[in-house]
Parts: C-alpha cells; sequence; structure tokens
C-alpha cells in the first residue's frame, strides 16, 4: 500500500514513446510541473495528450510540446501558447478541439467506466456534422478531419453520441496525499485534475504535503487512493513554485493598486 515513489525521474521512468497521457491542469493553475520535467527529461515522445489546455511557452505541457515529444493532444482550449498554434497549424501535430465541459464528462465517464454517453453540447455545429480539422498539411490542406457523430432524440431534443476517454497513464499535482494515494486538491487547482486521475491505468500524484495515513478524515478525501498507483512527494521549493499565467494590475478607488 506504500504508492510513494522516490522522486519524479522514477515516477516516469516506464512511460513509452507513443503513450496516451492524461495531465490535469488549467492554464498553469494545478499543473504537474515537477512530472512533466520529469518526463522531458526521460525523453518519450510520440505522446498523446489529454488536458484542458497544452500549457504556455515554457511552462508545463509547454516544455514537451517545445520539445517535439507530443503527437496529437485532445483538449478545449488553445490558450496563450504560440508554439501549439504554430505546429498545429503546420501540420507538425494532431488537435481534437473539444468542447469543455464534453472534455470534462468524458474524462469523467471513462474513469466511471462508462464507454459513451448523449450531450446536446455541439449539436448542429462541426462537432456533430464533423470536418473540423484534426490536422493539416503544410501547404494548409486538411489532412485529417473529425468524423461526423451519431445523434439521437430525446423528449424531443437532439443529442449527439460522445465516447469516454481512457489513457495509459496520468499525470496531476494535489495539494495534499498520504502513503495509500488518496488526495486532496485546493481551491481553483482542483479544476481537470480528480477527472485525470480517474482515466489513467497507471496514475501518478506529485503532491505538495506528504501526510500519513488516517492523518486525513475520509470525508476530506477528493479522490480515493484506488485511482492513483504513485505518489511524489514535492519540495518545498517545488511545491511554492506557482506561476501566474496572466498577472493584471488595475487601479482601485479605495485601496489604490490593486493585482488579480
Amino acid at each position: 500500500m506504500n504508492k510513494v515513489s522516490a522522486g519524479a525521474a522514477e515516477a516516469v521512468a516506464d512511460i513509452p514513446d507513443g503513450a496516451s497521457l492524461a495531465v490535469g491542469g488549467f492554464g498553469l493553475s494545478g499543473v504537474p510541473a515537477v512530472l512533466i520535467r520529469a518526463l522531458h527529461a526521460q525523453g518519450a515522445t510520440g505522446l498523446k495528450v489529454v488536458s484542458n489546455n497544452c500549457g504556455v511557452d515554457g511552462r508545463g505541457l509547454g516544455v514537451l510540446l517545445a520539445a517535439g515529444r507530443i503527437a496529437r493532444v485532445t483538449g478545449s482550449y488553445v490558450g496563450e501558447n504560440k508554439e501549439f498554434a504554430r505546429q498545429y497549424l503546420s501540420g507538425e501535430l494532431e488537435v481534437e478541439l473539444v468542447p469543455q465541459g464534453t472534455l470534462a464528462e468524458r474524462l469523467r465517464a471513462g474513469g466511471a467506466g462508462i464507454p459513451a454517453f448523449y450531450t446536446p453540447a455541439g449539436v448542429g455545429t462541426q462537432v456533430e456534422r464533423g470536418g473540423l480539422p484534426w490536422r493539416y498539411a503544410a501547404d494548409g490542406s486538411v489532412v485529417v478531419a473529425s468524423p461526423p457523430k451519431e445523434s439521437r432524440d430525446f423528449d424531443g431534443r437532439t443529442h449527439i453520441l460522445e465516447h469516454g476517454i481512457t489513457t495509459d497513464f496520468a499525470l496531476v499535482r494535489a495539494w495534499r496525499g498520504d502513503r495509500h494515494g488518496n488526495l486532496v486538491f485546493r481551491k481553483a487547482a482542483a479544476n481537470f485534475n480528480p477527472l485525470a486521475a480517474m482515466v489513467g491505468r497507471i496514475t501518478v500524484a506529485e503532491v505538495e504535503e506528504l501526510v500519513e495515513p488516517g492523518e486525513m478524515r475520509p470525508d476530506e478525501v477528493h479522490l480515493p487512493g484506488i485511482f492513483v498507483q504513485r505518489v511524489v512527494a514535492l519540495t518545498a521549493e517545488e511545491a511554492a513554485d506557482k506561476p501566474v499565467e496572466r498577472l493584471s494590475i488595475s487601479a482601485s478607488p479605495t485601496r489604490g493598486t490593486v493585482r488579480t
């Protein structure tokens, strides 16, 4: 039951080329940055990543992207990553864009053992009809496009069929965790982390604080350890490394300059 790895390098050492990988995080909040850097150092390539977004230039999954290690991305947001856009438009990267709520439910369904479900999201658009460009050629033509989706009416409303997602591995970040793999996520850093953790056949969690079993009350646990196979305890410095994706400064009429 002791799932604690000696370090991040050991925890990701067996991720092979071409592996599918679910990764938690939203922007730069709750991103398993230490595990991503360890995977970059490990050298796996041709990775098929499922994540809300692909980090930003030089941070998060952007580290793997810039090194040419990612072959395919399933996500819902391109975001601020210029390299992501460049690789996609030049035909170096295959991208499946999914409505954000649908992506969350595809992950939840996969983790719960549900193979597929119907949703009204995307009805009447290219999400339903197909034809969304997944991969471009260097000349800008579409090489791979999304297929049309099966549709069915429920109570007079059309829904389309979406499939649950499972992956070979998952990388997530939690606020607290114990040796059994039980995890607690803090505030906005929860985002896609619990869902990503559920879908990996082997899930690796980096935790800011490692505690002993029993120190967390059962009702505090957000994700039970049955979904987690490996735990990596972060150093104080690693745990404190939480960059802000975009810092904005505005003037307050009562308090002067404030940061949000």
